[in-house]
């Protein structure tokens, strides 16, 4: 599972850099401002949970046992898809309908983060 949330968060820190740049430079005073605004917390959260995923594999190799930290690793997962991927889609003119995913996708953030709270609240002493 350590190789495939670290492939994961690499990907998705490489496109959250596209995505970004993507945003400055070619939706600039192409889109409402508001929708822009929407973009970019797409990029940023997506980029905030790539780089807790990445913390999360590394952690997974010390503790491969601690199944919260599975938990969380695949819940920042779904929450990226969901949370960012439906932020682009609405900036894009995607369909209204992906306004109420946006939250579903927040939800899995906040249990990715409960998850990681469980596995360090379960820890003795770390020091290996």
């Amino acid at each position: 599972m350590v190789k495939q949330f670290l492939v994961i968060s690499a990907f998705s820190g490489l496109l959250a850099v596209c995505l970004g740049a993507f945003g400055a430079h070619g939706l600039r005073g192409k889109i409402d401002i508001n929708l822009m605004s929407a973009f970019q917390t797409g990029v940023q959260y997506q980029f905030y949970h790539s780089l807790a995923l990445i913390l999360i594999a590394l952690l997974a190799m010390h503790l491969p046992n601690e199944k919260a930290l599975l938990w969380a690793g695949w819940s920042f997962i779904v929450g990226i898809v969901l949370f960012s991927g439906s932020l682009y889609g609405l900036a894009l003119s995607g369909p209204r309908w992906l306004g109420p995913v946006t939250p579903v996708g927040g939800l899995f953030f906040i249990v990715g983060w409960v998850c990681f709270l469980w596995a360090a609240w379960g820890l003795n002493d770390f020091h290996s």
